[in-house]
């Protein structure tokens, strides 16, 4: 296993900005320390064919230029705040309006957007990529100042881990999770890739995609993956797509905790996602409570890798956080970090190739 280092390009005020890839005998994946995005996730079968199953652009222009976040960190909270405003300890925060009435991602300044400090981790089973950096106080809206830390490692058994801490010296809502859009195919619609969830649960949401506060089951609904089924099957009685917060194994109503992870040690089987033509399968483990099911309903007409162009449902994400507009739900484990206490977020996309 090896980790390579290389200019990506600059930004207009000069700052340089790097490219690494990670290896090893079966895959390979690289990013940046813009937006601390994931640029390529390389599968290689057993013929020796490559393919690059995350979709987003073979330039840094490309990253510079999309709102759509591909394969990029999103916070200070990702997901959806109802209104763009929350209350914490008596004051009222407002935020960007950024998705209509809404507060998606951050706002307009998402840490999408922004250069973190990165660090090669070379270890003899596992290699990649730490990326830091301090998101002061009234960053975005948020309050407190909050150092970041978002880890990628790839190990010789195909799992990409990725670890996000965070540490604040005031109360403030986090929620951090990557953006990555998936395409196993490495390209074309995601209609005939399956998925099976370990979820039985979703969270309703209203016509601008804000939770109730119920949680409803999916049992007899298009929004059943608890068998395997095609993600294309019954994508059309959903409206535009999937984009909704599924609940995980690790939601728990009587942890207060459940929502903020402080453990990152238990983590539980979410999904596994399978492509039948080139046989790329992709499993999910998280100590997240939710994951955000998203089907690329908004992608259609972008220019991306190899002057490919995308279609809505060429992709899907699976965006392990907290649950969605947690800082106005009560009835939601909270999302809120304390001064003393360090949050330790982690994920695992774990690849296998049968053919």
């Amino acid at each position: 296993m090896k980790v390579t280092k290389q200019k990506f390009g600059m930004l207009c005020d000069g700052t340089k900005v790097n490219l690494y890839t990670v290896k090893n005998e079966n895959m390979s994946f690289s990013c940046t320390d813009y937006g601390c995005t994931i640029t390529s996730i390389v599968l290689k079968n057993k013929s020796g064919k490559k393919t690059d199953v995350l979709l987003g652009f073979s330039t840094l222009e490309g990253y510079l230029n999309t709102k759509f976040c591909f394969g990029a960190i999103v916070g200070r909270f990702a997901n959806r705040i109802g209104k763009a405003e929350f209350a914490l300890d008596g004051k009222k925060y407002p935020l960007d309006k950024n998705d209509g009435p809404n507060c998606l991602h951050g706002g307009f300044d998402g840490y999408d957007k922004m250069m973190w400090k990165g660090k090669v981790i070379e270890e003899e089973k596992y290699c990649g990529v730490k990326f830091t950096r301090l998101s002061p106080d009234g960053e975005q809206g948020f309050p407190g100042n909050v150092k970041l830390s978002v880890t990628y490692l790839l190990d010789e058994n195909n799992n990409l881990t990725c670890f996000y801490t965070a540490e604040t010296d005031k109360a403030t809502p986090i929620n951090i999770t990557n953006h990555a859009y998936f395409n196993l195919a490495g390209n074309g619609t995601i209609d005939e890739h399956t998925v099976q969830m370990n979820s039985t649960q979703r969270l309703e949401v209203n016509a601008k995609l804000i939770p109730t506060g119920k949680l409803l089951d999916v049992k007899g609904t298009p929004f059943d993956f608890t068998k395997e089924k095609k993600i294309g099957k019954e994508i059309k009685e959903v409206g535009l797509g999937y984009d909704h917060c599924y609940v995980t194994e690790k939601y728990d109503p009587e942890d207060v905790h459940c929502g903020l992870p402080l453990d990152d040690s238990d983590l539980v089987e979410f999904c596994t996602v399978r492509e039948p033509k080139t046989g790329n399968e992709m499993s999910v483990y998280t100590n997240m409570e939710g994951c955000q099911f998203y089907t690329g309903n908004y992608i259609k007409g972008i220019l991306g890798k190899n002057g490919v162009v995308y279609e809505n449902h060429d992709a899907f994400c699976l965006e392990t956080q907290c649950f969605p507009d947690t800082p106005n739900q009560t009835s939601f484990p909270t999302c809120i970090l304390e001064p003393g206490q360090k949050m330790k977020a982690k994920t695992i996309y774990s690849f296998t190739i049968t053919k």
